[in-house]
């Protein structure tokens, strides 16, 4: 069923009083991969996000409801406030009103109640919305406009998002997803176009770009920080899929953000989760899956790299294939569910962890291919 009914929003009401960390994936049903080219189907399904109970045992699914999204950028295109009451979901590209094959940049910004399962509220961001981050106060959201190089700001108050200013970024620069530091103070804001890491400072709801930019690699894109605030990990996606792509170390305990330490992963870490103990980093990466069979760089499979943290050093633990143009991941709070969004197959695969090893345990099917994921804290 397509809308969750009231008795569904009972039952996670119910079992919110035990612990249940619930996990939300965005599903964009106007995206298939056709010859290795992304392509919007002839009768392409609603898009729409899955509500996920994370509890002991295998993960369920709690209901369903459509929502406007994208695949097109990071798979942070959820962002869950920090009381689990809503969640915003972006969506950065739509069905162009002229041309049912083709999408062009979209804008909207959805506010899902998870009481009712009901959106809420719809607002604008800059064009090509994409990653979204709420700071941790739960009085402030950030959207990153990828198509026209803007990152928009919201202030919030009782689940109701009011836009409360722009910050406008060289042409090209690509702004992917920000992220608060834990104390709220300052953001870190990926640039893929043009392969930067930007600070910015926060100040109630003036949020502004300190013209300070990290070097970290090739087009950054998604970006995770620890509770603690003393680490930032972004991945980059290097260039073309077909070289490796890394794991950029940030240390922001110092007297300015850097990068410390780089560690290799497999092309296109789209993917990037870091555990709730900062002490694990999952990367998955399309590793060519997403390509035409037979071209360069293809392989019949995505592939999924945990690294065990240690300071700033990360070493890798565990690895595991993965379906094809698998894209966003989140752990479990206990850091021993590892869950996987892949489009081709349209499922999101569960991975169990032992701190060692790497074991497919499940998956969970989706309608249309999910792109985005979060957990809530």
């Amino acid at each position: 069923m397509r809308v969750v009914a009231a008795a569904l929003a009972a039952l996670v009401l119910a079992v919110s009083a035990a612990y249940a960390q619930i996990a939300i994936s965005a599903n964009d049903g106007k995206a298939v991969l056709v010859d290795g080219v992304n392509t919007v189907p002839a009768n392409p399904e609603p898009d729409n996000v899955t509500i996920i109970k994370l509890a002991k045992g295998a993960p369920r699914v709690l209901g369903e409801v459509q929502v406007p999204t994208s695949v097109i950028g990071p798979p942070e295109s959820v962002a869950i406030a920090p009381d689990s009451s809503y969640a915003l979901v972006t969506a950065a590209t739509k069905i162009d009103p002229k041309d049912a094959s083709k999408t062009v940049p979209c804008n909207l910004v959805s506010v899902l109640d998870l009481k009712s399962f009901k959106v809420i509220q719809t607002l604008e961001a800059g064009l090509g919305a994409s990653g979204v981050s709420i700071n941790r106060a739960g009085t402030l959201a950030l959207v990153a406009g990828r198509a026209d190089d803007t990152v928009s700001i919201f202030t919030i108050a009782d689940k109701e998002l009011t836009a409360a200013g722009t910050i406008s970024f060289d042409a090209k620069s690509g702004p992917s997803l920000a992220v608060f530091t834990p104390d709220g103070t300052k953001a870190l804001l990926t640039r893929d176009g043009d392969s930067k890491i930007s600070v910015l400072t926060v100040d109630g709801a003036r949020v502004v770009y300190t013209g300070y930019d990290i070097s970290a690699g090739l087009h950054p894109y998604s970006i995770k920080m620890s509770r603690k605030g003393d680490i930032a990990i972004a991945a980059n996606m290097a260039v073309g899929g077909r070289d490796n792509g890394s794991l950029s170390v940030i240390d922001l305990k110092s007297a300015f953000p850097h990068v410390v330490n780089t560690a290799n992963v497999a092309p296109s870490p789209e993917g990037l989760a870091l555990s709730a103990d900062g002490r694990y980093v999952a990367a998955s990466s399309l590793n060519g899956s997403n390509f035409v069979p037979g071209a360069p760089g293809f392989h019949d499979f995505g592939l999924v790299q945990v690294f065990k943290r240690d300071g700033f050093k990360l070493k890798q633990v565990a690895s595991e294939r993965t379906g094809h143009w698998c894209e966003g991941a989140a752990w479990s709070a206990n850091h021993r569910t590892l869950l996987v969004q892949c489009m081709v197959e349209k499922e999101i695969q569960v991975f169990s962890f032992d701190g060692k090893k790497l074991k497919r345990s499940g998956a969970i099917p989706v309608h249309g291919g999910p792109a985005g994921i979060s957990v809530a804290d």
